[in-house]
């Protein structure tokens, strides 16, 4: 009896113990069921990044800087693909600030260094465009996910290449004045007089390349800003080379930089500038260039005593330099003020200094001393002096035309 009734207890404990087992295996498979649905359901819902597109924003791209644009937009994609894998893999994790701090944040700031060096890499060949870096770094998010993870193109756009080639014939021309030597080139700068005479046509062949290599770039002023005004300033600093290579051995002439300097944009494209002559007039040296006897150069630069008031016979130490004043008529930038305010300065100093000279050489040399070795000198320090000024001015401004030509030269009051 007793074995039987622990037979039976036996058998229904095991029973039970068999329900519970069932009962466990069915809580964890639902569970599981569960945690799988979530996980679907919190899969489907996780942000991805939305960026601005970079590529429709580049214009023209040279072909010395495509390879380069293509490898930074491909650069744009793997950034964009990074961050969303990152949002994925860090679900759940950090605060609410978590994704703006950690990942967004990094994205804007390696954005910001690939659309900089787009920039760079096209300005190597042309004017450097301003792809507004600060504007298309930054990204938000697209909170259901979706999205484009790779909205550059693989290339450089197509649309963007032909459309500046195919605009290439209605871009006009640069037309600038003819450079003319009007006075006897020496023999001993005609070397130098042809080879700049040979970069003035180089300079507007170049800007005529970059004109053309250029478009759609820049807003209104953007061939003046980018092409004329870096033109000027190659032309007059050629021009002015030319009357300084002439002044060693003759005369130093006034060609007219200032004025031949400027070049315009011929919008019909006709028939562009005229080239400069490639070689320098054939003429003689002017007669009497030489030394006229031991008491200076009595038959050298007469045309430099010309500039002042006249011959000045000897010097007897008494005479006084007289210079136009120099007057600053636009508004000086202030981080302009005290070069400005230098060079004012050195202007009184090489006066006192030319009159101290004239009074230490009173009775030397001949009746063009004081223009040969005084007053020439003077001028070609002055017209360096002013424009260093123009030049300190336009660093922040509009270049002004101060007239150096026209002040550098100074006279005598006896």
């Amino acid at each position: 009896m007793k074995r039987y009734q622990s037979y039976r207890s036996n058998a229904g404990g095991s029973n039970i113990r068999r329900w519970r087992v069932a009962g466990v295996a069915g809580v964890a498979v639902a569970l599981v069921g569960v945690g799988l649905g979530v996980a679907a359901a919190a899969d489907n819902a996780v942000p991805t990044v939305n960026c601005p597109t970079v590529a429709d924003k580049l214009g023209a791209v040279p072909a010395q800087a495509q390879a380069e644009i293509a490898r930074n937009l491909q650069l744009l994609n793997t950034q964009i693909q990074e961050a969303n894998t990152r949002i994925r893999n860090t679900q759940g994790q950090g605060g609410a600030n978590f994704i703006q701090n950690a990942i967004l944040g990094p994205l804007k700031d390696k954005r910001f260094a690939v659309i900089n060096r787009m920039e760079t890499a096209i300005g190597r060949t042309i004017a450097k465009p301003n792809l507004n870096a600060e504007g298309l770094s930054g990204c938000s998010l697209n909170a259901n996910g979706g999205g484009n993870a790779s909205p550059e193109p693989a290339d450089v756009p197509a649309a963007a290449v032909s459309a500046g080639a195919a605009a290439v014939g209605n871009v006009g021309a640069i037309v600038c004045p003819d450079v003319v030597i009007n006075v006897a080139v020496p023999a001993q700068a005609k070397a130098e007089i042809d080879r700049n005479l040979a970069l003035l046509q180089t300079q507007i062949n170049e800007a005529n390349a970059r004109l053309k290599s250029s478009v759609g770039q820049g807003g209104a002023n953007f061939v003046q800003n980018a092409i004329l005004g870096p033109l000027k300033d190659k032309r007059f600093a050629t021009i002015n080379r030319m009357e300084t290579a002439i002044g060693r051995n003759a005369a130093k002439p006034n060609l007219n930089a200032e004025g031949l300097s400027t070049c315009s944009l011929d919008a019909a494209g006709g028939g562009g500038a005229a080239a400069e002559p490639t070689a320098a007039p054939t003429t003689q040296a002017p007669a009497g260039n030489g030394n006229a006897g031991n008491n200076g150069n009595a038959g050298n630069n007469q045309a430099a005593a010309s500039r002042n008031t006249g011959n000045v016979g000897i010097n007897d130490g008494t005479a006084q330099v007289d210079c136009p004043n120099v007057v600053i008529n636009v508004a000086v930038p202030a981080q302009a003020q005290a070069e400005i305010d230098r060079n004012q300065a050195l202007l009184q100093t090489q006066i006192n200094e030319a009159n101290a000279r004239i009074k230490s050489t009173a009775f030397q040399g001949g009746v063009n001393f004081i223009n040969n070795a005084i007053l020439g000198p003077l001028e070609d320090k002055r017209f360096a002096t002013i424009n260093r000024m123009e030049t300190a001015i336009g660093r922040n401004a509009a270049k002004p035309n101060l007239n150096a030509e026209g002040l550098a030269a100074c006279n005598l009051n006896k």
